[in-house]
C-alpha cells in the first residue's frame, strides 16, 4: 500500500519547517500550502490522506478551509487535524467528530501529532 501524503497549511514557515522535519524524519510524504485558497486547490488535486491546518491564517482562517473541503464531494472524506494555539486542552482531548477533525494544540507534542497522522493515514489498511 502506498502511504499518502500530508498536507501541511501553514502561513507561519517556522512551523511549516517544523512539521515538514517531523513528519519527513518519520517517513510521510507531505505537500505545504501557505494560505487557505493553496490549500483548497491542492487539496482537490493531489487529495492527501490527512490535513494538517492552522487556524489562524490571513485570507481564509482553517474553519472556512475545513467547511469547504468538507462540503466538496472530492475533499469531504480527507481527515483535518486543527493546529493552533488557540485550541483548548478540552477540545484537543475530546475532538469533534473524532473520525473527521481532530485538534492539538501549539505548541505541539511531535508524538501525539505523528500517532494522530499515523491513525488517519493507515485507518482501515489492517
Amino acid at each position: 500500500m502506498a502511504k499518502k501524503e500530508v498536507l501541511i497549511v501553514d502561513d507561519n514557515i517556522i512551523t511549516q519547517n517544523m512539521l515538514k522535519t517531523a513528519l519527513g524524519n518519520a517517513g510521510y510524504g507531505y505537500i505545504v500550502a501557505s494560505n487557505g485558497k493553496e490549500a483548497l486547490k491542492l487539496a482537490a488535486g493531489r487529495l492527501p490522506g490527512v490535513i494538517i491546518l492552522d487556524i489562524m491564517m490571513p485570507d481564509m482562517d482553517g474553519g472556512e478551509v475545513a467547511e469547504i473541503l468538507k462540503k466538496n464531494p472530492r475533499t469531504k472524506e480527507i481527515p483535518i487535524i486543527f493546529l493552533s494555539s488557540l485550541i483548548s486542552k478540552q477540545e484537543e482531548k475530546t475532538g469533534a467528530k473524532k473520525d473527521i477533525v481532530s485538534f492539538l494544540s501549539k505548541p505541539y507534542n511531535r508524538e501525539m501529532l505523528l500517532n494522530e497522522v499515523r491513525s488517519y493515514l493507515y485507518k482501515g489498511a489492517d
